[in-house]
């Protein structure tokens, strides 16, 4: 394997949402930095999977069931 050619791996702080920090290891940054999330992952829905509904608005989701209704859509 050939030498300094990865990144450096180090221990950083990350702030989520509501406040929480948590310290974990990773390449962004320096050693010590803090790296506050915009979006967290442990309410987002992406990850807990929520209930979200498809919301349509101006009707595109109709729109689109309704060009490709004979495809099964």
């Amino acid at each position: 394997m050939r030498k300094d050619i990865h990144p450096e791996y180090h221990t950083i702080a990350v702030k989520m949402t509501d406040g929480t920090m948590l310290e974990m290891k990773s390449t962004w940054g320096k050693d010590g930095d803090q790296l506050a999330l915009d979006i967290d992952p442990s309410v987002h829905p992406a990850w807990t999977g929520g209930n979200t509904r498809l919301l349509d608005s101006g009707g595109r989701v109709s729109k689109f069931k309704k060009k490709y209704e004979g495809l099964g859509f």
